[in-house]
C-alpha cells in the first residue's frame, strides 16, 4: 500500500452481511462442504461464520504470510500446512480478501499436495479485479483498488500506517487529520485513541 492509497473500513455488521452472502451464494449453487481450509489469519473468522451457516464442522487452519501490517513482502509463503486429511474431501478455501491472488495459489498449490480432495472451491469477501486469481465465490468485487480494513484487523493496519508516517504524528488530531487526507479514511475515535496510545506507549 502507498502512502495516498484509499482505505475502506470494513464493520462488523458489514462482515456479517458479507459473510451471510457468500454462504447463501454456496448454497443455492449447491456446494455443500465437508470441510472448511482457512487461510490465516484472514480468512480465520469469515471461515468459522461460513461453518456456523452451512452447517460444517470440520475446519482447518493453514497459515501463509504476505502481509505485515499494510507492508507487502516479496512473496507468499507457507508457514504452517494442513493438518486434516482432506482425501476424498469436497473442501472450501477461504480468505477475507483475493487482493494478488498470490496467498490462493500457494494455498491451493499446497492443499492439492496434501491429498485429493473430491472437490476444491475458493472463496473470499472481497476479490479484487487486479488479483491474478478469482475464486469461485465472492461477495463483492473490487475494481477501484484500495486497502480494505477488516474488522478483525483494524488495530494491526491502523499501528502500521502510523507508524511508518515521515513526520509521526503526535496528537491523536493529527493523526485523524493524516488518515482522512492521506487514506480517505474515517476511523472512530476509541480506535484512533487505542491505537495512538498502544503504538506510543510501545
Amino acid at each position: 500500500m502507498t502512502k495516498s492509497s484509499r482505505c475502506e473500513l470494513i464493520t462488523w455488521e458489514h462482515f456479517y452481511k458479507l459473510a451471510r452472502k457468500l454462504s447463501l451464494a454456496m448454497y443455492n449453487a449447491s456446494f455443500q462442504p465437508e470441510i472448511i481450509v482457512a487461510i490465516s489469519r484472514g480468512g480465520c473468522i469469515p471461515a468459522r461464520v461460513i461453518c456456523d451457516y452451512l452447517d460444517v464442522f470440520n475446519l482447518d487452519v493453514i497459515k501463509i504470510e504476505h502481509y505485515h501490517g499494510v507492508h507487502k513482502e516479496k512473496t507468499a509463503i507457507l508457514r504452517y500446512p494442513l493438518s486434516a486429511d482432506i482425501n476424498g474431501k469436497r473442501v472450501l478455501l477461504i480468505d477475507d480478501v483475493s487482493d494478488t491472488g498470490d496467498s490462493f495459489d500457494v494455498a491451493i498449490q499446497h492443499l492439492m499436495e496434501s491429498g485429493e480432495p473430491a472437490e476444491l472451491k475458493t472463496a473470499a469477501l472481497h476479490h479484487k479485479t487486479i488479483s491474478s486469481y478469482m475464486p469461485d465465490y465472492y461477495a463483492e468485487i473490487v475494481h477501484e483498488w484500495r486497502w480494505i480494513i477488516y474488522p478483525w484487523a483494524v488495530m494491526e493496519d491502523l499501528r502500521s500506517i502510523l507508524g511508518s508516517m515521515e513526520t509521526p504524528a503526535e496528537t491523536i488530531e493529527e493523526f485523524d487529520r493524516y488518515l482522512k487526507q492521506q487514506h480517505q479514511l474515517e476511523a472512530p475515535g476509541q480506535t484512533l485513541e487505542d491505537v495512538f496510545s498502544i503504538v506510543i506507549q510501545t
